[in-house]
């Protein structure tokens, strides 16, 4: 199984209830959801929608970048779109928070919670260990780099699932026009050899949250794709003319003709590539945004279709 890692943004969740109607009966991905606005209304359009189309989903309670300040504000936000724990995952991400978070599991009722560690955890620490031991406990994401963590964990009933940071960020679009195709992952071939349930990672997106940003100097559309031997790779389609910030539906289409070309030369089909096909076709450009959502749909549509 796939756990795709997103910031509950608009266009990610736009990726997400577009990705939920076009899985063709397949059911291989159960995004983790970190909600970052106070504002939840792209959240009450996007989980409903999930919902209806069985698509599962872990949602953080204790979002650790973004506008929410605690677990009331999501709550009292998303109100009836989290009634039922049958369509969604409770997560928490821990840090020195065990305490609270258990409190928070134990006056909810809360069962089947995800817990999510993302960096290296202390397991000799008692609070920590009887966290994670809790019988409503029952998904465990964690790095590669928790070895003893996930030793300790291995026979407990506990499904766990490996976080990478897959996408190779760079400080400015530019710097992409350098990278040539690069190995992006190959996880869901090897993840259940080496005792996981599923893999997670932030897709096409950089793990650091970054919000907002001025217009860039260039267009970048980041596709990954599937090679002969199952490895999944990523390609960097981007413009030319990067110079200044002007124009930036020339630079768009500058990036969008390559990915094209790509896509068309190895008959890559789904409905992200099928978009990308359609604005070429009209000389349209989407906006940046709607470019982000077409990457990380293209990438749910694969993983989806793969595992």
């Amino acid at each position: 199984m796939y756990y795709p890692y997103l910031r509950g943004r608009q266009f990610e969740l736009i990726a997400l209830r577009e990705f939920a109607g076009c899985r063709g009966g397949r059911n291989n991905v159960i995004p983790i959801i970190e909600p970052v606005k106070k504002t939840f209304n792209s959240m009450k359009i996007a989980l409903p929608i999930l919902r209806d189309a069985n698509v599962k989903f872990a949602l953080i309670l204790n979002p650790q970048v973004g506008e929410i300040d605690n677990y009331s504000q999501i709550v009292e936000g998303l109100g009836d779109c989290l009634i039922g724990e049958d369509s969604w995952i409770p997560a928490f991400v821990v840090s020195n928070n065990y305490y609270e978070i258990e409190k928070l599991i134990i006056e909810t009722g809360y069962s089947n919670v995800m817990i999510i560690c993302n960096g290296l955890t202390d397991t000799s620490n008692h609070s920590f260990n009887q966290l994670i031991f809790s019988e409503n406990v029952k998904y465990i994401v964690l790095s590669q780099e928790n070895r003893t963590l996930k030793r300790t964990l291995l026979g407990q009933d506990k499904h766990l699932i490996r976080l990478d940071d897959k996408f190779s960020g760079q400080k400015r679009n530019s710097d992409y026009l350098e990278m040539s195709a690069e190995k992006f992952s190959e996880e869901h071939l090897f993840y259940k050899e080496e005792g996981y349930s599923g893999f997670s990672d932030y897709t096409v997106l950089v793990s650091d949250f970054i919000e907002g940003g001025s217009a860039p100097f260039a267009v970048a559309i980041h596709l990954t794709y599937k090679k002969d031997n199952n490895e999944v790779w990523i390609r960097h389609f981007t413009s030319t003319s990067n110079f200044d910030r002007a124009d930036i539906q020339g630079k768009f289409k500058e990036a969008l003709e390559k990915a094209v070309k790509f896509i068309d030369s190895n008959n890559i089909h789904n409905e992200a590539t099928n978009e990308l096909r359609n604005y070429l076709k009209e000389s349209k450009y989407p906006g940046l945004g709607m470019v982000k959502k077409i990457a990380i749909k293209n990438h749910l549509e694969l993983m989806n279709q793969i595992i």
